[in-house]
């Protein structure tokens, strides 16, 4: 080694030299990464409210495309039961965010006030909610529904504001019966005759009859925003402990998650594989015309258009609070707008264009 080093000492030096830049690009590379690097160990568990169907592209794209990976989150996303799940889940800390009913999330906030639970990005501008019944069985209008059966699982988030449904249309719930049915029987239910309508999300219910057989002209779909019923729907909430300790998680979570949902309303068609990966027994002209719906009736509003993704109209949520209150009896004092949606994670404005 000795002789190498006395008969070559140039090339020895020229080595050295090279070793030494590589290690100081290596370091730098390091560098300029470890913020990310750091963050990558930040592990989101996000709660759907419902199974893997067309709607729930927006949250999967960010997976798949790399966007939650590339702001320094591991994310996993789970599916639930229903809009109510998600509150439960993410108040009790087993998840960290999730996808629910800012209207629950309101009662919720009223029924349990040392629980802060918050909304941080408003993802159904105008809601899903909707009585879908059939026309052969005598299904019109709201007051066609006195004198009907009525399926409707207990924490769905449709049936949830039958109480606004039944007051804004002046219905006699008391001529209406209620029959509390499970998700996966409701729409086979009404397909059979079972019941005359139900509660529902629009684009879940009006699809899943149709693939039952049900003819599209014997199908009635009331969209409770098209009656009176003035609310928000479904929003991102976030962990009152988790957004503290990790804000710019939360940040980094919404900030990926436009970019997703920018991308599934450019192009639907590749989105939907997103869901498509995950549920093995959905098909993709179902889920597609399901997201598709989804899109053109609760994501893209002209409130949307004009202002962007992700924000409220205040004085149309002071609205919707009480409204909320002509049918529910507040526990405490009525809340505030602030007190259930906290807009200061959200990217900013320019980021969230339409």
């Amino acid at each position: 080694m000795s002789t190498l080093k006395a008969h070559r000492p140039a090339f020895a030096g020229q080595k050295a030299g090279i070793l030494a830049s590589a290690l100081l690009a290596t370091a730098l590379a390091s560098g300029a990464g470890l913020t990310a690097a750091s963050a990558a160990d930040t592990d989101v568990k996000f709660s759907l409210d419902f199974k893997f169907e067309g709607p729930s592209a927006p949250f999967l794209v960010p997976i798949d495309k790399g966007y939650y990976k590339a702001e320094g989150l591991n994310v996993t996303v789970d599916t639930a039961s229903g809009s109510l799940e998600p509150i439960n889940r993410v108040a009790s800390g087993t998840y960290d965010m999730g996808f629910g009913d800012i209207n629950s999330l309101i009662k919720f906030r009223d029924a349990n006030p040392g629980v802060p639970l918050k909304a941080v990005f408003m993802v159904y501008n105008k809601p899903p909610f909707s009585i879908v019944g059939r026309k052969s069985r005598g299904i019109s209008d709201p007051k066609s529904l006195e004198g009907k059966k009525l399926g409707a699982p207990a924490p769905d988030g449709a049936y949830a504001q039958w109480p606004i449904f039944v007051e804004a249309n002046k219905i006699d719930a008391s001529k209406v019966t209620i029959e509390n049915v499970g998700f996966p029987v409701r729409e086979p239910m009404l397909a059979a005759g079972q019941v005359d309508a139900i509660t529902g999300f629009s684009f879940s219910s009006f699809i899943n009859l149709k693939d039952k057989g049900v003819p599209i002209d014997d199908i009635v779909v009331l969209l409770m925003a098209d009656y009176g019923v003035n609310l928000y729907g479904n929003a991102i909430i976030v962990n009152p402990k988790f957004a503290a300790e990790k804000p710019e998680a939360v940040k980094a979570f919404l900030r990926a998650f436009v970019k997703g949902l920018k991308d599934t309303v450019k192009d639907p068609s590749t989105a939907v594989d997103s869901v498509l990966k995950r549920n093995d027994v959905a098909k993709k002209p179902t889920e597609l015309e399901r997201l598709t719906m989804a899109i053109r009736d609760n994501l893209v509003t002209s409130e949307v258009k004009a202002n962007g993704y992700g924000g409220i109209d205040s004085a149309r949520f002071d609205k919707a609070i009480d409204q909320i209150g002509l049918t529910y009896k507040w526990k405490g004092d009525k809340p505030k707008t602030a007190d259930i949606f906290d807009g200061s994670f959200l990217p900013a404005a320019a980021d969230r264009k339409f």
